[in-house]
């Protein structure tokens, strides 16, 4: 692991902020690197996803800042979770951007990370487990397998206005993995059920809806293209969930007893 630098560079009047994952949830998997950055820290500016027992492993001293998003309810705007960052690099040694599960897997990590080089900050990226991968796995359902799927598509459900190009190729999707993971897509499933069987997924193909993936809390609903969509509002199952769909889900019911 890099040496953590607990002071600030002479000629440097900034500190150093650390994007770190904090994993999906299970404290667990956190990362070593990422526990011990979290022990030294002067101020961590984190996400609405991440456990409790995640934030136990913070610095006492340290100033924590709630930065979270979820639907409709907003702590901080991106920008000014940015120009935050910003203004704490030029108070404090050591910032940590904490986020839930991989701070470049549909996290933002990456635009935050230009928007602090471009300001002169230096910023060092900790990897972590994303709960695309996660999340099925404590479910019994492996994404790849040999007899069933050699690969994996991930995929954003929920997307920016405005963004480098109008929408997902969600047909280009259906045809192009055997495998297929959705982040943020509970609020859009039905459209996006649409249009990947509209892109020539049978309605019999399998699909898995995981919630709050590797928490005590977790549960699954396990259906099909046809019937989720039904099965989804007659009990009420909402976000913060991951949708895995193809015919590794079939996994489920043999390897869900060994759950972690």
């Amino acid at each position: 692991m890099n040496q953590i630098n607990t002071n600030k560079n002479k000629n440097n009047c900034l500190g150093k902020v650390y994007l770190v994952g904090a994993g999906p949830g299970d404290p667990g998997l956190m990362t070593l690197k990422g526990k011990a950055i979290l022990e030294c820290a002067d101020i961590v500016i984190y996400d609405a996803l991440v456990s409790p027992q995640i934030l136990a492993m913070i610095n006492p001293q340290a100033e924590k800042i709630n930065a979270g998003k979820r639907m409709g309810r907003h702590s901080l705007l991106q920008e000014e979770t940015t120009n935050l960052l910003i203004q704490k690099a030029q108070e404090n040694a050591i910032i940590v951007r904490l986020k839930g599960g991989d701070p470049f897997i549909f996290g933002r990590g990456g635009e935050e990370m230009e928007d602090l080089v471009k300001a002169g900050v230096a910023v060092e990226v900790v990897p972590g487990v994303t709960s695309g991968i996660a999340a099925p796995a404590y479910a019994g359902i492996p994404l790849t397998h040999r007899h069933y799927s050699s690969s994996v598509t991930f995929v954003t459900g929920h997307e920016m206005a405005g963004k480098y190009r109008p929408e997902v190729n969600w047909n280009a999707i259906a045809q192009g993995s055997e495998t297929i993971v959705i982040y943020m897509g509970i609020h859009n499933l039905t459209y996006i059920i649409e249009q990947l069987m509209a892109g020539g997924l049978s309605g019999d193909t399998p699909i898995a809806l995981v919630r709050w993936g590797t928490r005590p809390e977790q549960e699954e609903l396990i259906g099909n293209l046809a019937t989720i969509v039904e099965q989804r509002s007659a009990v009420e199952f909402a976000a913060p969930a991951i949708a895995v769909i193809g015919n590794v889900v079939n996994l489920h019911a043999l390897l869900s007893g060994c759950r972690p």
